[in-house]
């Protein structure tokens, strides 16, 4: 086990604290098996009724997403086999967790991004703060929205999942509760009682935390849904470009932000996050989703596109990276269908057995 993830039983709740408060929680493979193990106990334990996921110290993250550090040296080392390892039991934990019989809260109490998002949306109840900070921004590295969010993303209706897949925009609390992100809201100085109220009554957690609440703020989000459903809504990008380029024209500031905004992404991610989501609507079982995502990511991960984003973003913080391919026009569909093609059956990703 590893001192990055505590766990523990406190009567009929099983809680999974993660503890790497300087990395904002991010997860390495150790605390993604030391869940995994976890939750694999209590899920044969009678004792144990529902299971609490939530992290130490103060209020600043969740968990901010995957080790992206050890992953880019995976891709410039030995070749990306240690990030396939990575990315292959992540994935079994996301799929363990959506699949779990005993219901999980997720207090997403902080940044909640990337693999947070992975940990938190397969919960059957997902609880917001005003510490929340929600985000897949995965094109501004060159990787691409998974841990699940072709799965999440594309169900959200209004073609929000696409916004937010491309633009790497974040929400707050109210926000996330707005979209369906978040299935409750509470303030984050009420978490401990609540915590408390489920353990003595782990069959009535919808009623506790829907009691808790209060009225959130309104979520600024909702003014924009209109126009993120109208210059989102095709699944080629270059169309969504060219909606946000002609309202830009007409001075819609608005469209010419996030238009900007996506001047600075990946071109190659975002065609991928937009096939997968597409893709993953058609699906009809999670495990199929992430067969998918894991296909993607074992390819990504070792495209110029990653190592180049994570050298601009958070090694050098230059913000300037050179995408390869440079231009939207430029990412071919033979390129896409060789990143989202099979990978040999002994290489597919599986579910834990």
């Amino acid at each position: 086990m590893t001192d990055q993830v505590l766990t523990r039983i406190d009567g009929p709740i099983g809680t999974i604290t993660l503890n790497r408060p300087k990395a904002l929680h991010a997860l390495t493979l150790e605390m993604c098996h030391a869940m995994s193990a976890a939750l694999s106990e209590w899920a044969s334990n009678d004792d144990v009724k529902a299971v609490i996921i939530d992290h130490a110290e103060g209020s600043r993250g969740f968990c901010a997403g995957g080790d992206i550090a050890f992953l880019r040296n995976s891709a410039l080392n030995d070749g990306g086999a240690s990030g396939r390892k990575f990315f292959h039991d992540e994935y079994q934990l996301n799929h363990q967790i959506f699949t779990y019989e005993k219901p999980i809260v997720a207090f997403m109490d902080g940044v909640t991004m990337g693999g947070g998002v992975g940990i938190s949306q397969p919960a059957k109840f997902r609880v917001a703060t005003e510490n929340t900070r929600f985000a897949m921004p995965e094109t501004g590295i060159g990787l691409f929205p998974d841990v699940g969010g072709g799965w999440y993303l594309s169900r959200l209706g209004g073609r929000l999942g696409q916004f937010l897949a491309l633009t790497g925009a974040r929400l707050k609390g109210e926000e996330c509760l707005w979209a369906g992100l978040a299935t409750h809201y509470a303030p984050h100085d009420m978490i401990e009682t609540l915590k408390a109220r489920i353990a003595e009554k782990p069959d009535r957690i919808a009623g506790i935390l829907s009691e808790a609440v209060g009225s959130p703020p309104p979520a600024r989000i909702q003014d924009n849904a209109p126009k993120i459903a109208k210059h989102f809504a095709s699944d080629t990008y270059e169309d969504i470009l060219a909606s946000l380029e002609a309202a830009a024209a007409d001075g819609d500031e608005w469209a010419q932000k996030e238009r900007d905004t996506l001047g600075t992404k990946s071109p190659q991610t975002c065609k991928v996050a937009l096939r997968q989501l597409a893709d993953s609507l058609k699906l009809d079982d999670f495990a199929d989703n992430m067969r998918m995502e894991y296909r993607i990511a074992s390819r990504v991960l070792t495209r110029p596109d990653f190592a180049e984003g994570v050298r601009a973003v958070i090694v050098d913080k230059t913000h300037d990276p050179k995408w390869d391919p440079a231009t939207p026009e430029g990412v071919s569909e033979e390129l896409l269908d060789q990143i989202f093609a099979p990978l040999p059956a002994d290489e597919e990703w599986k579910p834990l057995s």
